[in-house]
């Protein structure tokens, strides 16, 4: 085992990235146009990078496995963006964004880039004004802001609609610019499948054009991987089907670590699901917490009864619903972090006390807002003794101005109305804070190859606060990466084109398509989904919201059945050369299914409990997550070594010099 070197720069940590920058090795402007650079993936991390990358010279070609940059999964992203601007004028500073980051994530971050995320903040907010996204304003026409679980100031930015797509939209306006000067060369519906290196650099990619079939080989300076999480993991998530680990995954094998797979995202207020059929649940915006208040009956006939279809929510009174966040959390009450809102959810349903038909479900009510907000209109337009149908129309009104899009969308997936009857919700697999480790630069155990975004082993710790991931990605991809990969490329100034008629790219080439045939003539008995479903229940049931020594070891097992009797029984229809989503989804779920054991490893491998890793064995006395920082104060690093039980750990010590390490409580 080797202790790994994150290469944060020594200084204060305020002064550390201004220090870096300042003394930073440049390429000039002519030497750049002699640079190629490999983007894989253009969501908000990717599409930045690219973007940024090409605005400033370098030679890019980007990937996407959409028919667009468009469809990239950051365009489901609701609720907002995180930055510490202050514009309320309510305490908020970069120092307090980067504390209330290390809380939320259980201190399980690296101080160092979470303070670097939280100083560059503030001017992603400026820079996608600038591109024209149109964030909500306030009436004075400053822009507006609201608060997020996990932090007592107002600092998330949003825009009407989506926020993720607003954004995506700036980013993508971006890089059109930069196709049309022929900066960035995009290849839209490819795929990655592998890295090549040569000489111990990453040197290149093969990708396969999903619409032909066909293998390309691509050569490059420098190899960015920007590909998203590994949420799919679990089947059913809130990521579409095509979200997938197989980019991180590939260069895992090639010498990538992988790091901290245990510390997934369960997100608290997703629609619940509504049958085996799903292959998606449906998000809803975190930012419903700041209105909603979420209860379930006290009393458990109650409960019962709901889940009968005998009562309405409505007809129980106040003093028979148990607003339990409210209860257990008075300080931070329905806006608590995600996993500790998921937990609490969880452990109310498992009582006994869920309130849909499969009893896993809580109430996410709107009615009191709907009328705080009716009696605050009612006195702006000078209505004196409105009627109670009055003040709620008002109230409504102001709630669709605020949140109409997401209570239109419940309405027509539920087919009720969320304005007058509670909202149903149930926590869902989310966000992944674990994935390649990178250092203080973003670059990985593999020289010239850097992974940006959810991709990477994340700035979040054991959890991330909402609206964070968009933080993350646009900070890595337009205020990081252009600086750091320049350090680096520094010295390829003289290197010229890489040839991509090398053995290296032979090999690789060859690996590929030996697999790709193998699917194609494996005369199996069962599909893909068939698989990977299986794998989703194992991974939900034993390595979900809640986890213990038991079921872990189990789970490992049962993935090793599960993919032995994949390799001998998939079934994967059609041919190569042609568009194939099911040889597509092949490949993915065969990195799944070695993801999934990683996973579970990592999951047993670390006894104590911490944000989205939570080990039964590991609790306090009222049911939270207790850590153990005298042992597991670390960045679990693993290395590939041919197959997941035999993954080598590799261990990067935090330290906490700026913030004190001590028990988290939002009570």
């Amino acid at each position: 085992m080797t202790t790994l070197n994150s290469k944060v720069p020594k200084g204060p940590i305020k002064d550390k990235w201004t220090n870096y920058k300042e003394n930073v090795n440049l390429v000039n402007p002519a030497n750049k146009r002699n640079i190629d650079i490999i983007v894989v993936g253009t969501g908000l991390a990717g599409g930045s990078a690219a973007a940024s990358l090409a605005e400033l010279g370098y030679n890019v070609k980007a990937f996407a496995y959409q028919d667009s940059p468009r469809r990239a999964h950051s365009i489901a992203a609701q609720g907002g963006i995180n930055a510490a601007k202050n514009y309320q004028n309510d305490g908020d500073s970069n120092y307090r964004l980067f504390y209330d980051t290390v809380k939320g994530g259980d201190y399980r971050s690296r101080e160092a880039n979470v303070y670097r995320l939280a100083e560059v903040s503030g001017a992603i907010i400026d820079q996608c004004v600038a591109q024209g996204v149109p964030f909500a304003r306030d009436y004075g026409g400053l822009l507006d802001n609201r608060s997020f679980g996990g932090v007592l100031v107002s600092r998330t930015f949003y825009a009407k609609g989506q926020t993720g797509q607003q954004l995506l939209l700036g980013c993508y306006a971006a890089m059109n610019r930069q196709i049309a000067r022929g900066k960035i060369e995009m290849f839209n519906r490819h795929e990655m499948l592998d890295v090549v290196k040569v000489d111990g650099k990453a040197r290149g990619i093969i990708a396969r054009d999903l619409i032909t079939g066909e293998i390309e080989r691509h050569s490059a300076h420098a190899v960015v991987i920007a590909t998203g999480g590994y949420g799919n993991v679990y089947f059913l998530s809130t990521n579409a089907m095509g979200s997938n680990a197989t980019a991180a995954w590939k260069i895992h094998k090639k010498g990538a670590f992988f790091a901290n797979p245990c510390m997934t995202q369960i997100h608290p207020t997703c629609i619940p699901r509504s049958g085996d059929y799903q292959s998606k649940l449906t998000l809803m915006s975190e930012s419903l917490r700041n209105d909603g208040r979420i209860w379930v009956p006290a009393k458990i006939e109650d409960a019962k009864a709901i889940q009968e279809g005998k009562l309405k929510p409505t007809a129980i009174a106040e003093e028979d619903r148990d607003y339990y966040l409210e209860r257990r959390y008075p300080a931070y009450g329905n806006l608590v972090p995600r996993d500790v809102a998921s937990r609490a959810a969880k452990e109310r349903c498992d009582a006994g006390y869920g309130v849909n038909a499969t009893g896993e479900a809580v109430y996410l009510d709107f009615a009191a807002a709907i009328f705080r907000y009716g009696s605050e209109q009612a006195k702006i337009h000078g209505l004196h003794n409105p009627s109670k149908e009055e003040i709620i129309k008002l109230g409504e009104e102001v709630i669709e101005a605020k949140y109409g899009n997401l209570f239109q969308m419940y309405e027509k997936i539920i087919d009720d109305n969320p304005y007058k009857t509670p909202m149903m919700i149930y926590p869902a697999t989310h966000y992944t804070m674990g994935g390649v480790w990178v250092d203080y630069n973003l670059m990985t155990t593999v020289d010239g190859l850097y992974c940006i975004g959810e991709a990477n082993f994340s700035d979040h710790g054991a959890n991330r606060l909402g609206a964070s991931a968009l933080m993350q990605g646009l900070a890595d991809g337009y205020f990081v990466l252009p600086y750091t990969i320049g350090a680096y490329l520094a010295d390829d100034i003289r290197t010229g084109k890489i040839p991509t008629d090398s053995k290296e790219f032979d090999e690789a080439e060859k690996e590929i398509k030996d697999k790709l045939e193998f699917f194609i003539n494996n005369k199996g008995t069962h599909s893909v989904d068939y698989y990977h479903k299986k794998l989703g229940l194992v991974m939900w049931n034993k390595v979900g919201m809640a986890r213990n020594e038991k079921h872990l070891k189990e789970a490992i097992k049962e993935i090793q059945e599960i993919r032995e009797d994949f390799w001998k029984n998939v079934k994967v229809p059609g041919s190569l050369n042609e568009m194939n989503v099911e040889l597509e989804k092949a490949g993915r779920v065969a990195d799944f299914l070695e993801l999934g054991e990683l996973f579970a490893k990592d999951a047993l491998d670390r006894n104590e409990s911490c944000g989205g890793h939570f080990r039964e064995e590991y609790v306090t006395e009222d049911g939270e997550a207790l850590r153990d920082d005298k042992n597991y104060a670390y960045v679990a690093a693993w290395e590939y070594t041919g197959k997941p039980s035999e993954a080598k750990l590799h261990k990067e010590q935090l330290e906490f010099k700026d913030i004190e390490l001590k028990t988290r409580s939002y009570k």
